[in-house]
């Protein structure tokens, strides 16, 4: 077996396919579709970027499934700033979907979603800038053979899109080395007496959290060198519930179980729960509720009904039952064992307990508190 035909099982056989492999196919017809004007390097127009995020359907039939569901302008707002100098940052509460984007949008501009720096409190500056392979330096000195580049210095010679996640983790002293790289689009190496310029088609997508900005906050410097697009919650419980059964059955089909029959009514019922205690108000609007300290986010109701489908398949008949979902739901709410806990309680026996249609779930949820 040859080396691209290993790659090509292993990307087959891989739980979670990187994007550019797991919707090659349609990546493929629109770029055959394509006669838009690209930017240099990119391998589809910024229309066609968009309409890969969106979906839709091409002259010859072919259908492109929706990425994300949400505003329109966003993402033309976000791969727009892709066409410019300017990196882009996704920021939002967690579970909004800017991994998710950020990998497509990748997936779509370069073809390769991979040149990633996983942001932590323990980043090291060599994985934005560059390492050094302490064997050939030891040997021979400092030479480009002895340097090990960051996916960052990667995207800049090869004119790709880099990634960053959770920009916000990243010590602060390694995220401000961020910032000739965006600025002067160039990468000192001093050791050398050389530098790498990046070559057309380079740029930098980033995420951050809402919610993290305790953690790392940017200088004012490096956020000016942003263009900062907010991806926000679901706007309606219809779009979210279209969100989450289409990761699930996605999911569902690389995990191999079967689809539930029916399993839409537990899908709404979860984003329910979730948008109602996140919210904190019933969607009637009659009864106020208390938030758990929990963000309850989408990527949370993907997980609940997932982890309940494989229960349905795997320890029931496989239909998808409020049984299923209900110890996910009480793990994804009672995160703080002491008050998460109360307000649970006080929402299954006001709110539940009297909801036409949901005596099944109200039961479920007491039977897995207990």
């Amino acid at each position: 077996m040859t080396v691209s035909e290993t790659t090509e099982a292993s990307s087959c056989e891989a739980l979670r396919p990187h994007a550019e492999d797991a919707f090659a196919d349609e990546l493929k017809a629109l770029a055959a579709a394509d006669d838009r004007p690209r930017p240099e390097r990119w391998r589809l127009s910024p229309w066609a970027v968009a309409l890969y995020l969106l979906g839709g359907t091409l002259p010859d039939g072919t259908v492109i499934t929706p990425k994300y569901v949400g505003p329109r302008r966003l993402v033309e707002v976000a791969v727009t700033t892709l066409a410019t100098d300017r990196a882009l940052l996704l920021l939002g509460v967690p579970g909004t979907a800017k991994t998710w984007v950020s990998e497509h949008l990748a997936a779509a501009v370069s073809g390769d979603s991979t040149l990633l720096v996983q942001g932590t409190a323990g980043t090291p500056e060599e994985a934005v800038r560059y390492g050094w392979n302490y064997a050939q330096l030891l040997a021979h000195g400092p030479s480009r053979d002895a340097l090990v580049p960051s996916p960052l210095m990667r995207a800049m010679s090869q004119g790709m899109t880099a990634r960053i996640e959770e920009l916000t983790r990243i010590p602060a002293d390694v995220q401000d080395s961020l910032i000739t790289i965006l600025s002067e689009k160039t990468l000192p190496l001093p050791e050398l007496g050389q530098e790498v310029q990046a070559v057309r088609g380079f740029n930098v997508i980033a995420t951050a959290n809402d919610r993290d900005r305790g953690v790392n906050e940017l200088s004012s410097a490096l956020r000016r060198r942003f263009n900062t697009v907010v991806l926000p919650l679901p706007a309606t419980p219809d779009a979210e519930v279209d969100i989450v059964s289409r990761r699930v059955d996605q999911i569902g089909r690389s995990l191999d179980l079967p689809p539930a029959p029916d399993g839409l009514t537990e899908i709404r019922r979860v984003v329910t729960v979730f948008r109602e205690l996140r919210d904190g108000v019933t969607a009637d609007g009659r009864t106020k509720l208390k938030s758990p300290s929990g963000t309850l986010s989408t990527a949370e109701a993907i997980s609940v009904v997932t982890n309940g489908l494989a229960l349905a398949a795997h320890f029931g008949d496989g239909v998808l039952r409020p049984a299923d979902v209900a110890a996910g739901i009480i793990g994804a709410v009672v995160r703080d064992p002491a008050a998460d806990r109360v307000i649970w309680q006080e929402y299954l026996e006001t709110v539940v307990r009297e909801r036409d249609g949901w005596k099944d779930f109200y039961r479920a949820c007491r039977e897995a508190s207990a």
